[in-house]
């Protein structure tokens, strides 16, 4: 029950935290300790501190935004009543796949519950910090602002213009709190650097991904694709490649982002020649790029989670796997049944 209520609880904290492996990383410093405590194997609970981005609800994060734009709908719309209720009925079923296959898996290797002794990385100590508990609610400023700022109750602002918006909030807060300028500029100075790495990341992605859509229609790699499925007479069909071909590639590259816009931008000419509506086929390619990445020995998050559990990331992908398939199984079937072609 403490496994499941930690993945559960994780899980609602990519709302704040959209980076898998920075949230696989702040897990291990916090809630891992407490869970081998009380006496979880290292390997359960490293599982659950990996696997919590299995599935996407931050309505902020960049492929949702990009799936948002590329199924011609509104980000809101698009985030809380496709994507939202798919994500929270896959965590559902997933959090019951973990707690029968984590035992399953401690009972094969021989590992019995007990109290254990938590152990201390270095990012539990680089995690120290004198912030006010009030502080949690800062990360959260964004997404409350896109219902606030919508156009109803307050004049529209973008996305983009509430980021810096809450960056501009939360400085004041600080020098209000600290009355020390330059803390509070070296802080600014930290969150910039680290906008510069996730932007330029985005944007060669984003390039790339351009790049290797044109040449695959250049190919005639679409029109093929179109081809074979419309004698199956299927959107069905559609998907379900769409999906296999994303989720290999996620496994293979290690990076769900690198998967889903590699070959986002075929889904909208697919769907325009086959009649048919992009997000059913974008949203089902959006979440299972994000479950690859967790069953993917050489993605960052498996990489830093299981080198701070000191086992193998082989090890932690058998973990994963079953949790994984139980994921793309309600992915695809939720799409099938509840989102219109």
């Amino acid at each position: 029950v403490l496994l499941v209520g930690g993945f559960i609880l994780s899980a609602l904290m990519s709302f704040a935290i959209h980076s898998a492996t920075a949230l696989g990383v702040f897990l291990m410093a916090t809630l891992f300790p407490i869970m081998v405590r009380l006496g979880i194997s290292v390997p359960s609970a490293a599982a659950i501190c990996s696997s919590t981005t299995l599935v996407n609800l931050a309505p902020t994060a960049a492929d949702v935004i990009l799936a948002a734009e590329k199924a011609n709908a509104d980000l809101i719309t698009f985030s809380f009543k496709t994507i939202m209720p798919m994500s929270i009925v896959a965590l559902f079923f997933v959090a019951i796949a973990h707690f029968f296959w984590q035992r399953y898996c401690d009972r094969r290797e021989g590992l019995t519950q007990g109290a254990a002794q938590a152990l201390e990385t270095a990012e539990a100590a680089a995690l120290k910090s004198d912030a006010p508990l009030y502080y949690f609610i800062l990360p959260f400023l964004p997404i409350i602002g896109l219902f606030i700022y919508n156009g109803e109750i307050l004049p529209e602002i973008k996305l983009g213009g509430l980021v810096v918006l809450t960056i501009l909030i939360t400085a004041l807060i600080e020098f209000l709190r600290s009355m020390d300028a330059r803390k509070t500029y070296d802080g600014l100075e930290v969150c910039y650097r680290g906008m510069a790495e996730g932007f330029s990341g985005v944007v060669v992605l984003l390039v790339a991904a351009g790049i290797f859509a044109h040449g695959l229609e250049t190919i005639g790699f679409v029109k093929a694709l179109i081809d074979s499925v419309q004698g199956a007479g299927a959107a069905n069909v559609v998907m379900l490649a769409l999906v296999v071909i994303t989720l290999v590639v996620a496994v293979a590259a290690g990076s769900g982002n690198a998967a889903f816009f590699a070959f986002v931008e075929l889904a909208p000419r697919l769907a325009e020649q086959m009649n048919l509506n992009p997000g059913y086929l974008i949203a089902p390619m959006m979440q299972v790029s994000n479950t690859g990445r967790v069953i993917s020995p050489v993605s960052g998050v498996m990489v830093a989670v299981s080198g701070a559990a000191k086992i193998s990331p082989l090890l932690l992908v058998k973990r994963n796997a079953v949790p994984a398939l139980v994921a793309v199984v309600v992915i695809v079937v939720y799409t099938m049944l509840f989102i219109p072609q």
